[in-house]
């Protein structure tokens, strides 16, 4: 396809994803309260309280929890726009292939999303540890829900990481061969994710996030590696002896 072209399909699946977000955003609105009480119970745990500073901050706040659940709710949706986006033209195979992926990548992300629920307690605390004897936690709710919905965001599209790593070794751009090369800067490059995007100063919750994507990206290379032996098993025995300006025996 032309540029233009290209264009006009990221605006399409975008709008679907969007619209599929919103639109999952309705039982997120009404899943507010208990999902909002689990969230500050590490603080409250701790004698914190989260403030409401501004009259329209209560609305606000349950605006972007239900979006943000509707983010997770609508995963499939958005998930298959990604890839379909990324694998144009879908064959019947590769639509075999697009709904492996999406069976996949959505317990993947729940998956993330749950461990850094189970890691939050943790990371409130180590937090918390530095407020002095003389002072008290009162935590401004918006800024609490930002640093929250980006905790359980991060470690839950950083579990996705293997997906995409086995999808683009799927149509060709990444061979097991150069992940096998570049296993050492991809461990680096995790680690330093993991602590950027782990607030607090301790190693446990960077070690949390990065030792599951390590193995994660060890198990995409694996898949890719029988991928790429699948496929040189399919590959004629010609197609090896012939320059790529060459005409081949068909």
């Amino acid at each position: 396809m032309a540029l233009v072209e290209h264009l006009r399909e990221l605006r399409n699946r975008f709008l679907i994803a969007a619209i599929a977000i919103i639109v999952a955003a309705i039982p997120g609105w009404n899943l507010y309260e208990p999902v909002i009480n689990a969230l500050v119970e590490p603080i409250q745990a701790r004698g914190g309280q989260v403030n409401f500073q501004g009259l329209t901050d209560p609305f606000a706040l349950q605006l972007q929890i239900g979006v943000i659940i509707g983010m997770f709710i609508s995963s499939p949706i958005w998930l298959y726009q990604i890839w379909a986006f990324v694998v144009p033209g879908l064959t019947k195979k590769e639509k075999r292939t697009a709904a492996a992926f999406i069976l996949t990548a959505v317990p993947l992300l729940l998956a993330g999303a749950y461990l850094a629920y189970l890691t939050l307690p943790k990371a409130v605390e180590i937090l918390l540890s530095f407020t002095p004897a003389r002072g008290s936690n009162i935590i401004a709710a918006d800024l609490y829900l930002n640093f929250t919905s980006k905790f359980l965001l991060a470690f839950g599209l950083a579990f996705l990481l293997p997906i995409f790593l086995v999808a683009f070794n799927l149509i060709g751009i990444l061979p097991a061969a150069a992940m096998r090369r570049a296993w050492r800067f991809a461990v680096i490059g995790i680690f330093i994710f993991a602590a950027v995007m782990t607030p607090t100063p301790d190693p446990v919750t960077m070690f949390t996030l990065a030792l599951p994507m390590c193995a994660l990206y060890f198990l995409a290379y694996g898949i890719a590696a029988l991928n790429d032996r699948r496929r040189r098993r399919s590959r004629p025995d010609w197609a090896d002896t012939v320059a790529d300006d060459e005409a081949s025996p068909l």
